[in-house]
């Protein structure tokens, strides 16, 4: 699987040696975490993954994907797939950055580039959702081109739909 690039990130899709890493809050010999990373939500979607890959195979290019700069490959936070596709070609996604990063775009640059991939892909709906009071988070996913469908008593759920690939921009 390839990296998803973007102009400011890329997008490294997270193998179970990376999984490992992050799940045991230890970088690999070279790599770089921003400071706060991994948090411990990061920390338990490299779990979820770790499980996932040993009792169904690795879902990859629908799991986790570790969210790089560019200018210094400095690991800010990651993004990815809640798992396969289900349900005639439903995804779900989430995603989360370090806070010194927060408010920079990065987050739903990152959101954009996986929503063109899945479109890429074939895949007919994007699903999402965000704790009610997480403003900044409903404000990435608008932001992507999602759209509110339902709030419950937790959650705002956001979701995007299209036939056929995406186009080039």
């Amino acid at each position: 699987m390839t990296d998803l690039v973007t102009p400011r990130l890329i997008l490294r899709p997270m193998t179970v040696t990376d999984a490992q890493q992050v799940a045991a809050d230890r970088p690999a010999d070279g790599v770089r975490w921003a400071p706060g990373y991994p948090w411990p939500g990061e920390m338990g979607a490299a779990r979820r993954f770790l499980d996932s890959c040993s009792e169904s195979g690795d879902p990859t290019p629908y799991g986790p994907y570790g969210i790089r700069r560019r200018k210094d490959g400095l690991v800010i936070g990651g993004a990815g797939f809640h798992g396969a596709p289900y349900e005639k070609g439903r995804v779900t996604i989430g995603y989360g950055l370090v806070e010194s990063v927060r408010g920079l775009g990065y987050a739903s640059e990152a959101l954009r580039a996986l929503l063109r991939f899945t479109r890429d892909q074939g895949i007919a709906s994007v699903h999402g959702d965000t704790d009610l009071d997480n403003i900044a988070s409903q404000r990435v996913m608008t932001a992507a081109g999602m759209r509110l469908v339902k709030e419950d008593a937790l959650l705002k759920h956001y979701r995007v739909d299209w036939d056929g690939p995406a186009r080039q921009e």
